[in-house]
């Protein structure tokens, strides 16, 4: 079944269907997004596939995790890897790489040089106020990171009086969350407050974790023109952390608990503040947007347990700025946006050496304890981004509307390495040194896009966007373990030199509505990566490498469907048939040209049948569909696949009191969250069995 087979025919039927029942539509396609230009715009109007999950579906769904929300959009896969950490697969495989943008209302909840693939669990997300995901490279309003997609969180907006609201709930596994928001209005002023408490045991063996994170946003008129918005968020998170430590064959079939890795750890605290300011006058608009974001991390991680045993600490803070000036212009409805990104992220790295203790052998070994070995990474370094852009719109006729932009970023790493160049020997393990000095990264991107309406109902797009990622702090400057003083001056050298990714898409597509009961949107993508950071993996030493090893090949096709079947039942599903192979992919005598890339599942598929609403009483079914995948780079060892089935609910108990419970994994079917090879064993990462919770929800 190929992707790009398919495409046409889709399109050609549903275009030609909507078409036929334009005349019966009653309603534009009128939603706005945010995301896509950095302030409200037309979806019609924006030529990107972006998909939308509403605060009204956050409050029904409840996620536990972000997995159970963002499979929604079509062609988006997030995964879990233990608490609510997590991979993410959105047009590329499921990968911890540093090719996706996470923004909370706009900023970025990180800079680009201290990515954590884990971001969602730094957002407060099952108290936003929705959730917008740009599908593909960002481009020229966004810069660096913004290769696979933008996931964009948006804060919950204050209450226009007073308001309290609040839920609590236990499930499975010791699983207990606290949910409390209120807030107010008075003047020109309005606040809202959210706090998430949240525990679980873990379902696997030493898995518990805690969480607290909390949001304040505060909004103020300032006159009859002017805006300000304050955005206050901290997450801590405290977790014994299993999730991608895989497991054997025969454990997986009979002993899922088991985990290798139980000294493994994860401890990390977030904060983020920003402030707003929004002037507008005639036709012109201006945006300031000052922010500070503090982060730190201590791991352990699972991962490299078997050939480079470490514990470190990661710490960053970030000062920055979004200064944006948007002016219209009568003529051809012109809109021209200039602005500049501003980022000054001072950063550190410790690392020590741990030696562990163990029973059994092999792949299989139990890590059961460790001692504080010898420091084998210790320095600062500041990240540093000055990127101006300007984006444009106009539309030559009523119906075509052609959008462009053009971003020049300016990106700097200053290192300072407190061990000088000489390998740090720990044992028979050499640990490379990059010298000190600053890795600066120019680069210019463009974007060129059109949107048509056929009519009210049915819009048509089309996109080509480039975009590149300037390699992170830990790739450059924390190369691989090597097992000599030559290699690991090597690794060193070639971790220092690593180049930018870049990347080029095209995609088109086509989204409508159909009387009022059927809306849709079929997008088709194909978009290639040269100079891409690949992880490889010594099917020997298990040793993991980061190199620009070539290029890569990406393609797909995306549906998303809401029927409305009667007046109590809709029907809504997310569906993506993509392929990603390795286009040119060479490292010393290994090649995989050609190779499909691993963890990419060709089908992707959400699909849920709904009955009611959360007010008057609501019951959901949901069914996931995962096709088979390969589990290394070599394509020799291939996952079958699954299929999930999950339901939830909620009932009206008195006024504003309700009932609501989940069930995960009804079926009880034994799944992987991942899977790899280790010494040439196949390993899986097994993922929640059945599961139930249950809570009360109440608002004053």
């Amino acid at each position: 079944m190929k992707a790009f087979a398919l495409a046409p025919l889709a399109l050609a039927v549903l275009s030609a269907f909507a078409s036929v029942n334009a005349g019966a539509a009653d309603t534009a396609l009128g939603e706005v997004t945010v995301t896509a230009t950095r302030e409200g715009q037309l979806v019609s109007e924006t030529p990107a596939t972006v998909g939308v999950i509403k605060e009204k579906t956050l409050r029904e769904v409840k996620p536990t995790h972000p997995s159970e929300i963002m499979g929604q959009v079509a062609g988006v896969w997030v995964n879990v890897t233990g608490g609510e950490g997590h991979q993410t697969a959105i047009r590329q495989p499921l990968t911890t790489n540093p090719v996706y943008l996470y923004l909370e209302d706009g900023v970025p909840t990180r800079s680009t040089g201290f990515f954590n693939h884990n971001a969602l669990y730094e957002v407060n997300l099952p108290m936003a106020g929705g959730i917008e995901i740009n599908k593909g490279p960002g481009s020229a309003l966004y810069g660096s990171d913004a290769i696979g997609g933008v996931v964009n969180v948006l804060t919950r907006k204050p209450p226009s009086k007073p308001e309290i609201e609040g839920s609590i709930e236990g499930g499975s596994y010791g699983w207990a969350r606290t949910m409390v928001s209120g807030g107010s209005a008075f003047g020109d002023h309005a606040f809202r407050a959210d706090l998430n408490l949240s525990h679980t045991d873990g379902w696997r063996d030493t898995t518990a974790y805690d969480r607290q994170s909390g949001t304040l946003r505060w909004d103020s008129a300032i006159g009859d023109d002017a805006t300000l918005k304050t955005v206050a968020t901290f997450s801590k998170i405290d977790q014994q952390t299993a999730g991608s430590s895989a497991i054997s064959k025969s454990d997986y079939d009979n002993n899922p608990k088991a985990n290798y890795t139980p000294i493994s750890l994860r401890k990390v605290d977030a904060f983020r503040l920003s402030t707003a300011y929004e002037k507008e006058w005639g036709n012109s608009l201006l945006s300031i947007t000052p922010y500070y974001r503090n982060d730190s991390m201590d791991l352990l991680a699972n991962w490299s347990l078997s050939y480079d045993p470490t514990i470190y600490t990661t710490e960053n803070q970030s000062f920055g700025a979004q200064v944006k000036y948007r002016h219209d212009f009568e003529p051809l409805r012109t809109r021209v946006i200039v602005g500049v990104d501003l980022d000054h992220s001072p950063g550190s790295r410790v690392e020590n050496r741990i030696n562990t203790t163990s029973i059994g052998s092999g792949y299989t070994k139990i890590y059961t304890g460790y001692t504080l070995g010898a420091r084998i990474y210790d320095y600062d370094v500041t990240y540093q981004g000055v990127s101006p852009y300007v984006h444009g719109e106009v539309s030559p006729t009523d119906k075509l509307r052609i959008t462009a932009g053009l971003r020049q970023d300016h990106v700097t790493y200053r290192f300072d390495n407190r061990y000088g160049t000489s390998p740090i020997v720990v044992g028979s393990a050499y640990y490379g040194q990059v010298a000190d000095g600053d890795h600066t990264f120019n680069h210019l991107s463009p974007k060129l896009g059109a949107t048509y309406a056929f009519s009210e109902s049915l819009n048509g797009f089309a996109a080509y966007n480039h975009a590149f990622r300037a390699p992170s702090e830990g790739q450059l400057f924390r190369p691989a373990v090597a097992s000599s003083a030559a290699a690991a001056d090597a690794a060193a050298v070639s971790a220092s030199n690593l180049k930018p990714i870049k990347v080029d898409s095209v995609e088109t597509g086509l989204r409508g509505k159909v009387n009022s009961a059927v809306n849709y949107e079929v997008s088709v993508y194909y978009m290639t990566k040269t100079d891409d950071i690949l992880s490889y993996r010594d099917p020997v030493t298990n040793i993991t490498t980061a190199t620009n090893a070539g290029k890569t090949l990406h393609k797909g096709i995306e549906i998303g469907l809401g029927v409305q079947l009667a007046a109590a039942w809709r029907l809504d599903a997310a569906v993506s048939h993509a392929k990603h192979t390795y286009g040119d992919w060479r490292v010393g005598n290994v090649d995989y040209t050609g190779k499909e890339m691993e963890l990419a599942p060709r089908t992707i598929a959400n699909t849920r049948l709904t009955w009611g609403d959360a007010k008057t009483g609501m019951a959901q079914a949901e069914w996931l569909h995962f096709s088979s995948w390969w589990s290394d780079q070599a394509n020799t060892t291939k996952y079958d696949g699954h299929d999930l089935l999950n339901l939830r609910g909620a009932y009206p108990l008195y006024r504003d009191i309700s009932l609501f419970g989940n069930v995960h994994n009804v079926t009880d079917r034994r799944y992987a969250e991942s899977t790899g090879v280790t010494s040439g064993n196949a390993t899986f990462a097994p993922g929640l069995p059945r599961t139930f919770t249950v809570g009360l929800q109440a608002k004053w």
